[in-house]
């Protein structure tokens, strides 16, 4: 099988790398990739937003899948254009992908499916706004209704700072505050068939103790030994199956990956958001843990045959993904800083811990820093704790001037909490 995966950030750098490993997988193509992906894919240059252009690539190469990785071409209806070449697609349509495009869509179509979510008002006024924040209360949730690449929520007690954040959107979501721990949980779905993957939990805050500004995510681990052992069957009952039926049911049925962000709250599992793709940086430590191959399974979902797969092999080992980001992500991050230390953590810690690349280029002999998470240290173990000090071991050799990581992730549930 011939794979063309589209995008360049980590997310994408942990799916060739399983793909790379895949039996089934004859060639193996990114466009436009990074410094990292380099390394186990073919990379193609490509402007990922332009349907007809990945049409062309794909057709070119020969591609019998083409997994588009990031939001943004989803949403832009990239997986469409392929789809109308006859080339299978994993992803899905610019239609369905508004359950991630539009946070008001997304509680459209939860509402209509009876999913569980936080209550919330749609706002395009000041005088909304302040209505909104009136009826909630602190701490204040404020949601950028369109795509913001992770960073278009703030939470925050200060009112100010929720009405400056709702001012600078042009349409906001306003709900009430979610108590409890977060999960993230991806499903893969043919818009019929849901199979879901592993749980995870990622870092949004920037600084150690979820201090700070929200990121893109800081850090993630795998398995949640905290969680009730139902929660998948729970979720997938309530959340993923309603959602995906209740897509079909009105003519754009979902397919690709549904991720549902959750919060366990002291009044149940609520839904968070959804992402219309595999979410950074919890992609890295599922994929890190699945054993079966993954084409055959991604290939089943384009193709709407799902239910003819046998269950999904899991490795019992932990998993645990340290980001390492550049100088004043998430503001304007510091680019064109040179990389050292990616040899050494092969050659020392491999294969229980590597790197994933996110936003790198290569210059000359070097690897440089060409985006705000720079890399992605991933690491396994018989359990978290033993993951987590394989991963900051790692961490520990990367050298990149100005660069930031949390030192806390997974710290708490490696100790038992």
């Amino acid at each position: 099988m011939k794979v063309l995966v589209i995008g360049g950030g980590a997310r994408e750098h942990a799916l060739c790398r399983s793909l790379s490993l895949d039996p089934d997988v004859s060639a193996l193509y990114c466009a436009p990739g990074n410094a990292g992906i380099a390394e186990v894919a073919e990379l193609r240059p490509v402007d990922a937003l332009d349907g007809a252009a990945v049409t062309a690539l794909a057709t070119e190469l020969g591609a019998d899948l083409v997994v588009v990785g990031p939001e943004a071409p989803l949403v832009a209806g990239v997986g469409d254009a392929v789809r109308a070449a006859g080339i299978p697609v994993f992803g899905p349509s610019g239609e369905a992908a508004r359950l991630e495009g539009s946070k008001a869509f997304a509680k459209d179509v939860m509402a209509a499916a009876g999913v569980p979510t936080a209550r919330s008002y749609v706002c395009t006024t000041a005088e909304e706004v302040d209505a909104a924040l009136d009826a909630f209360g602190a701490p204040y949730v404020v949601k950028d209704d369109g795509l913001a690449a992770g960073k278009g929520v703030v939470v925050t007690e200060d009112r100010e700072a929720a009405r400056e954040h709702a001012a600078a959107c042009e349409r906001v979501v306003i709900e009430e505050y979610l108590d409890g721990p977060e999960v993230s949980l991806f499903a893969i779905t043919d818009g019929v068939t849901v199979l879901p993957l592993q749980p995870a939990q990622d870092f949004k805050r920037a600084l150690d103790g979820d201090q700070g500004p929200n990121t893109g995510g800081m850090g993630a681990y795998s398995p949640l030994p905290w969680a009730d052992p139902k929660l998948v069957d729970e979720v997938l009952e309530t959340v993923l199956q309603p959602t995906v039926d209740e897509l079909r049911h009105r003519g754009t049925p979902f397919s690709g990956l549904l991720y549902a962000g959750l919060a366990l709250t002291s009044r149940g599992t609520r839904v968070i958001e959804f992402n219309a793709r595999f979410g950074d940086p919890e992609t890295q430590v599922v994929l890190a843990r699945l054993r079966t191959p993954l084409a055959g399974v991604l290939l089943a979902a384009a193709n709407g045959t799902l239910d003819t797969l046998p269950p999904l092999t899991w490795s019992d080992e932990a998993a645990v993904t340290v980001v390492i980001a550049s100088h004043n992500y998430p503001g304007t991050p510091r680019t064109g800083d040179p990389i050292e230390g990616l040899a050494e953590v092969a050659a020392e810690d491999g294969p229980e811990a590597y790197v994933l690349h996110a936003g790198t280029r290569q210059e000359g002999d070097a690897v440089v820093s060409a985006g705000g998470r720079v890399l992605s240290v991933t690491a396994t173990g018989s359990d978290l704790a033993q993951a987590r000090e394989r991963a900051y071991k790692a961490v520990a050799r990367i050298r990149l001037d100005g660069s930031q990581h949390r030192t806390d992730i997974a710290a708490k549930a490696a100790g038992g909490r």
